[in-house]
């Protein structure tokens, strides 16, 4: 009996062993607002998308009327929550400050 009870837990081990490891990733959608509606939007969608960091992927964005002619741009993004905090992100996103006023996290979902 022992025998049996050894052998089914290396075989538990080795089917578990062969399961790739779940990454745990944040869908987030943020909302970058800019200073005024003379703005360069398509110059601050370029500058966001042009940060790069290990487990982040950009994904689709659109402009948003906000009022007084001013649009606000919101860009998707997948980080992978092992490698990219959302906090340091924005900052990173903050530090355009010719373009952007702030950045706030409109939706975040677990993947």
């Amino acid at each position: 009996k022992k025998r049996v009870t050894e052998e089914r837990l290396a075989a538990y081990a080795a089917k578990k062993a062969k399961k790739p490891e779940v990454i745990a990733k944040t869908s987030v959608l943020l909302d970058v607002k800019p200073w005024d509606d003379e703005t360069d939007m398509d110059e601050m969608l370029k500058n966001v998308k042009s940060i790069e960091m290990d487990g982040l992927v950009w994904g689709a964005n659109k402009l948003v009327p906000i009022g007084y002619g001013i649009k606000k741009l919101q860009v998707m993004c997948v980080v992978e929550d092992a490698k990219v905090s959302v906090d340091e992100l924005q900052e990173k996103i903050e530090e355009f400050e010719d373009f952007v006023q702030s950045v706030d996290v409109a939706a975040m979902n677990k993947i």
